[in-house]
């Protein structure tokens, strides 16, 4: 299967590790994510103002270039898009739903855009990897992938705010949300449940109020921790950094805290399927997670 997919920004940067562990997990699925020619930043977060429309400009000009991809045959009747950063895939789906919506806002899109862009259709279905694990894939099939059983890893899965969030643009139940725990469950791992699992991280406010997201992620990662967990796994590259790299924060604030991994669920993808280490890129993890591996023998010294 081949099907668009769009990176973002932090992906091509300090969040190296969660696109190389996807893209290397998705082949062993029989899934080749294409990445889209040209595209451009999201615009990082959705406008809240309902007559703003410059602001879902970059957003469309992304769901053009799904267009152009099947037109020019690099995939073929696949109008979707795969996004793997929770921040993007939600700007780029409310975009999207926005404009769809309303024809006359699409209209306006495509009027400002006609010398540069062809029109958008309104065509294209955003989805995040998790949705194409479980609809496309399955867990039964992902669970016969497994090579190297995450056993006895106990595992927090943490959703954050934007997977579930508004409810027209979750993927799963925003109360109560599986879809991690049964992918955890497929590799081997042990899911170990927790109330803060869509409590926010804190966001942007780690710009300027560090020291706040550090009690956020103090409690979010405490919690975890309580309740038996060796790490934390997470789909969101903000919410990775705030959880893992706060962490040197949050030691300060609470000289008692024990450091915890903080993983892309799927690098935990790429150790259960036996890939090579190299795919998880574990050099651009905060906290170092292979003391952890190498003592659940997931890694060898």
């Amino acid at each position: 299967m081949k099907i668009p997919y769009y990176p973002g920004c932090t992906l091509k940067t300090v969040g190296k590790n969660f696109e190389t562990s996807a893209i290397e997990s998705a082949k062993v699925l029989g899934v080749e994510l294409v990445e889209l020619p040209r595209w451009n930043c999201c615009g990082a977060v959705f406008s809240m103002t309902t007559d703003d429309l410059m602001h879902q400009i970059a957003p469309i000009r992304n769901l053009i270039r799904v267009q152009e991809m099947n037109e020019k045959g690099i995939v073929k009747d696949e109008y979707r898009v795969v996004v793997l950063c929770s921040m993007c895939f939600n700007t780029l789906k409310r975009s999207n739903l926005f404009v769809k919506e309303a024809k006359e806002r699409l209209e306006k899109i495509n009027t400002f855009l006609t010398d540069t862009e062809e029109p958008y259709q309104g065509n294209v279905e955003v989805i995040h990897f998790l949705e194409l694990l479980k609809n496309d894939v399955g867990f039964e099939k992902i669970k016969e992938k497994v090579r190297n059983p995450l056993k006895n890893l106990k595992v927090a899965p943490y959703y954050g705010c934007l997977l579930l969030r508004p409810e027209e643009v979750g993927i799963d139940n925003p109360q109560s949300p599986k879809i991690l725990e049964n992918l955890l469950e497929a590799l081997g791992a042990t899911v170990i449940n927790t109330q803060f699992k869509t409590r926010c991280c804190g966001s942007y406010q780690t710009v300027n109020r560090k020291e706040l997201v550090a009690e956020l992620a103090f409690d979010i990662l405490n919690q975890a921790k309580m309740n038996g967990a060796e790490c934390i796994a997470s789909s969101c590259p903000l919410c990775t950094f705030n959880l893992d790299t706060r962490q040197e924060e949050i030691k300060k604030a609470h000289p008692e805290f024990e450091m915890i991994p903080v993983f892309y669920f799927t690098q935990l993808m790429v150790l259960a399927f036996g890939l090579k280490e190299e795919c998880c890129r574990f050099d651009l993890n905060y906290v170092n997670p292979k003391p952890l591996l190498i003592e659940k023998n997931l890694l060898k010294t």
